[in-house]
């Protein structure tokens, strides 16, 4: 179980924190978040359900923006754009 981050190409970035539980999603999707420039995009999968609600509202609170979902083989994946 080790954290996947990585760039897809220019501004497009996957981090992948599956098999993590509350609070480490959200801390490591903050840190990625952190090294993006403002309009990279980030596909961000994780497989703990309620670390969603805490990703939303930091997600809120800088200015990022959740614009896609996708659920699927018990894995979720959303594509943030950095605020």
């Amino acid at each position: 179980m080790a954290i996947k981050f990585d760039k897809i190409s220019d501004g497009q970035y996957q981090l992948d924190v599956s098999g993590y539980v509350c609070p480490h999603p959200q801390m490591y999707t903050k840190k990625a978040l952190q090294k993006l420039q403002s309009g990279d995009e980030l596909s961000l999968i994780f497989d703990n359900p309620s670390s969603g609600e805490s990703i939303i509202a930091m997600c809120e609170t800088e200015g990022d923006e959740i614009f896609e979902r996708e659920e699927g083989n018990g894995a979720t994946t959303w594509k943030i754009r950095k605020g």
